[in-house]
């Protein structure tokens, strides 16, 4: 085929260095290649294909400054995966042999004991006998937490080449969302921050491995390494070996737009996702290492992985350019283009990346807007209403009324931020009512005042701390609220506000009937919500409008989707195992309902939220930023992504949730729970829905009587202090 597309310009901050034990490592890895059967009579490579991809050169460049024996090491790792990823191409997605593939890839495992005085299995394959070697020459000096995290990376690697296949055999081209999520373990960007570990001798400390910053790091890291390779390998994949999982096509499906086009999206957001790499290290870390009390080894190791992720996108991408395994306009032959020598690098950077860079940090508060617009909702479940809820309507503003909620809090400006009017406009017993019909009167009341609680506090979060940027403060409401969810039940201080009495109330009457693992689980689930409301209050200390990606994956913490999904899983006891909850099939599956929910939700507040408040925390408002278009086209689009996102629910229920119950054996009561679970959440989607469309939350008649100044404004010469005092008060 014709080359698709132009490469557009990249971001590419850093200067690529390579490694001086570079030749060394090209004639150590053809070795180790030829000894374990990967080359010549493998049916896959020949020496040729090995030294045309040139893995040595890869590695060199993405691990500048190790030693010889660690570059041999890492180069080895990168020829075993990308000869799997080969051998796995030809032995089973073109002849699209699922079962074949599951089988081969259940295998591997064996090849990675935590202890190597376990061995291994006799390898049937180069594939599991390359592995077997590189196991037990890596992980001797790793940690046990090491290997167990790293083992987990490559298990995702090789499992989620079944996606890929799957959808190859349905011809099915997934949603963005779902590509970025599956994409990060296809791709095996986690692992090569793994290795990054390794080589660069900078094994993160495990107290702080799985915390936000570092989190956000690995998985800005990972989308960056993948997107740069879907724009060099999109004329390999899609016109050679028929792939669908190539975020170019992705965009172009989605989009409805030419290759170039999305070509040029992709790239975007590639940009963005390097930025909020820049971003996360420059304000989260240093928090991070006080909160954590990092001593001065443990500070200079993680620095030492953030260069190291650094070296490696800035070195993927020269390999990319010089490569013939991809699209570059001819490899190492081409001529690098652009000024070279000391100092130069900056010229490779492209100008439109700063603009884009400054425009996430311009956004106008209280832009007049209008009503928000409102696109066709699609929701094919019925909606089934506990016949309660009368009763429970009118528990909550009882509920709210005796535990503080409808009263401003002495000494804290701005504090009043409810009435019983506004209680009863944004009726969340109507909610709760749609998400479990079939719940008693006292389940109802409880699920009612969880959903009054976290609307309260979401509501109380940016106007008390947000507007005098006041995250330390937040930060210690936050630990007193961790202190309330005590595990053994006790009430360890008398809650000092309606923020803490209400949860302390809560906390108290859900958790009882739970085991203290379960109380645990329950625990995490409030704290991963209160936590992401200080992630929006960051956000707006910077006025920084946030990246896509993140966006979407902290919304799902700060609108409670997973405070709410845990409730009922805890419900269901311990019949359903812990591995179905954390296979890829059922984060898939609970992911696409908790989007859905919060699109509609940022589909109806636009105007509430950057009319009225001023936010910026909106899919549609970030979708306006990313792509620099008008508020029509962005809710088209992300209308466009929350139909995706129920579609996808519905492929993923029809589709793979019957090869999970057969993979872990579900059957009988364990099958009935499951399936229950998923009605649930069908209920979940419909009552959010209804809610959004039936309460007067986000109406505008009613929005302009919650926002309407308290008191008449004076228009005369030298009053405009007092409406600027006004104005931080709405």
């Amino acid at each position: 085929m014709a080359q698709p597309f132009e490469l557009p310009d990249f971001y590419v901050p850093y200067p690529a260095r390579i490694n001086p034990h570079y030749e060394k490592a090209r004639v150590h890895t053809r070795e180790w290649a030829r000894a374990f059967g990967m080359l010549e009579g493998s049916g896959i490579w020949e020496e040729h294909d090995l030294d045309s991809h040139d893995y040595a050169l890869l590695c060199s460049y993405t691990h500048p400054d190790c030693d010889s024996e660690a570059l041999d090491l890492v180069t080895d790792w990168y020829t075993w995966v990308f000869f799997f990823d080969d051998h796995f191409l030809e032995i089973f997605k073109r002849t699209l042999d699922r079962e074949g593939g599951k089988a081969y890839l259940d295998r591997l495992p064996a090849f990675m004991p935590m202890d190597l005085a376990d061995g291994y299995p006799e390898a049937t394959n180069p594939v599991e006998a390359g592995l077997a070697d590189l196991w037990q020459r890596t992980v001797p000096h790793m940690s046990a937490d090491w290997r167990s995290r790293f083992a987990e990376s490559t298990r995702n690697l090789l499992n989620e080449s079944l996606w890929e296949l799957s959808n190859i055999n349905e011809g099915r081209v997934s949603n963005p969302v779902e590509y970025i999520e599956m994409r990060r373990k296809v791709g095996g960007a986690p692992w090569s921050a793994g290795l990054i570990e390794y080589a660069a001798q900078a094994e993160v400390p495990e107290a702080v491995a799985y915390s936000r910053p570092l989190r956000v790091l690995r998985d800005a890291f990972s989308d960056g390494v993948h997107l740069r390779n879907d724009l060099f390998s999109y004329e390999r994949e899609i016109g050679e070996e028929g792939e669908l999982s190539n975020g170019v096509l992705v965009l172009e499906t989605f989009l409805g737009c030419s290759t170039q086009q999305a070509a040029d999206a992709v790239n975007d957001l590639l940009t963005s996702r390097l930025q909020q790499f820049e971003n996360t290290a420059l304000t989260e870390l240093p928090g991070l290492f006080a909160e954590h009390a990092l001593n001065p080894e443990e500070i200079a190791r993680v620095l030492a992985y953030v260069k190291g992720m650094q070296d490696w996108q800035s070195g993927g991408h020269e390999w990319h350019m010089r490569s013939s395994r991809y699209m570059n306009g001819g490899g190492a032959a081409a001529p690098v283009l652009g000024p070279k020598g000391l100092g130069t690098s900056a010229a490779n950077i492209r100008l439109a990346a700063g603009i884009r860079g400054l425009r996430s940090f311009a956004h106008t508060p209280h832009r007049t807007v209008g009503p928000s617009l409102m696109p066709d909702f699609p929701m094919p479940y019925p909606l089934t209403l506990n016949p309660h809820l009368a009763g429970s309507r009118e528990y909550v503003v009882d509920w709210a009324r005796r535990f503080g909620l409808l009263d401003p809090e002495p000494g804290v400006p701005a504090s009043d931020i409810w009435t019983e009017q506004k209680l009863r406009d944004y009726d969340f017993a109507l909610c709760a009512a749609g998400i479990d019909p079939d719940g008693t009167r006292e389940e109802l009341d409880l699920s009612s005042a969880w959903l009054t609680w976290g609307t309260y506090a979401d509501d109380y979060y940016p106007v008390v701390f947000g507007r005098p940027r006041d995250l330390a403060g937040a930060k210690a409401v936050n630990e007193r609220l961790y202190a309330l969810m005590t595990l053994d039940g006790s009430l360890p201080f008398e809650p000092r506000n309606a923020l803490e009495a209400g949860l302390a109330d809560l906390w108290q009457r859900t958790s009882e009937p739970f085991s203290t693992t379960a109380r645990a689980k329950f625990r995490k689930a409030v704290g991963d919500m209160i936590d992401s409301w200080l992630w929006e209050l960051a956000n707006q200390a910077q006025n920084r409008i946030p990246d896509p990606v993140d966006y979407i994956e902290m919304r799902r913490a700060t609108f409670g989707s997973d405070l709410t999904m845990s409730l009922s899983r805890l419900g269901r006891g311990e019949v359903i195992p812990d591995e179905v909850y954390l296979s890829g099939t059922m984060r898939a599956i609970e992911n696409s309902v908790a989007d859905y929910g919060c699109l509609v939700n940022d589909l109806h507040s636009y105007q509430k939220e950057v009319e009225y408040e001023g936010e910026f925390h909106n899919l549609v408002r970030v979708v306006e930023n990313f792509f620099s278009c008008d508020y029509p086209v962005a809710v088209d689009i992300v209308a466009d992504l929350m139909a995706s996102r129920l579609s996808q629910f519905q492929h993923v229920v029809d589709g793979e949730l019957p090869l999970l119950k057969h993979d872990f054996a579900i059957e009988g009561e364990a099958a009935d729970a499951l399936d229950g679970y998923i009605r649930e959440l069908e209920d979940w989607m419909a009552a959010v829905l209804n809610w959004h469309q039936q309460c007067h939350r986000y109406t505008p008649d009613v929005l302009a009587r919650h926002f309407a100044p308290k008191f008449t404004l004076p228009s005369d010469l030298g009053t405009s202090a007092i409406r600027i005092l006004a104005d931080l008060r709405s």
